[in-house]
């Protein structure tokens, strides 16, 4: 088994185990985060504006931040490596799709998407792959589509990795990331950075970019 395809099998396998309690620690997240939410509605609002498009949640968990996307006008679908998490996704929102798969490698034509969002799902992605998946982003995107991405952020120190209680994860500054997407052919758009709230430990970074 290759490296990357034991840190996507290990991945896979930490988020089944956990779906049902995992599923149910995040499916009401968005409802206390009022700037996480503003940063969606501004992502969706782009989105439309740039006309009928269809927008893929890469690494999508549960569905829940898929259906606030449909909530705001988008065509949206989702696409999770835990085949346990696309059960309870079908089974939440049976009106939306969802369908197993890598964010890394996706069953999608060139240019077909007009938007992407990444919520918190590359950050168990090794650092050296990660300029491959923004790739395989911009791939998937018509000129001037755009991409949301969600990660904790690691407050100007280098790339860190932490104790996510699914299994480990990446803490990315976010200037970092941003050259990253540029190399990856994106123009950033916009940015968000949240401190710690109660119970949480670290900054909260987003990034909206458009496709060059």
């Amino acid at each position: 088994m290759s490296e990357s395809s034991s840190y996507l099998a290990t991945t896979r396998d930490a988020y089944d185990t956990m779906a049902v309690r995992y599923a149910e620690f995040v499916k009401d997240s968005l409802a206390g985060l009022p700037l996480e939410r503003s940063f969606v509605t501004a992502f969706a609002d782009l989105v439309r504006a740039c006309g009928p498009a269809l927008v893929a949640d890469l690494g999508c968990g549960p569905g829940y931040l898929s259906a606030a996307l449909r909530e705001a006008g988008l065509d949206v679908f989702g696409v999770d490596l835990s085949p346990a998490l696309i059960d309870i996704a079908r089974q939440t929102y049976p009106h939306l799709r969802f369908e197993v798969g890598s964010m890394g490698a996706l069953e999608t034509a060139d240019g077909e998407l007009g938007a992407v969002v990444s919520w918190y799902s590359l950050i168990h992605t090794p650092p050296e792959q990660l300029p491959a998946y923004l790739a395989e982003f911009r791939r998937v995107l018509a000129p001037g589509g755009h991409a949301l991405l969600a990660f904790f952020e690691s407050e100007g120190d280098p790339v860190t990795v932490f104790d996510h209680k699914v299994t480990p994860a990446y803490r990315w500054p976010i200037d970092a990331l941003a050259q990253l997407a540029a190399g990856a052919g994106f123009a950033e758009v916009g940015r968000m950075l949240r401190e710690p709230g109660d119970g949480e430990r670290y900054r909260r970074g987003h990034l909206l970019l458009r496709a060059r």
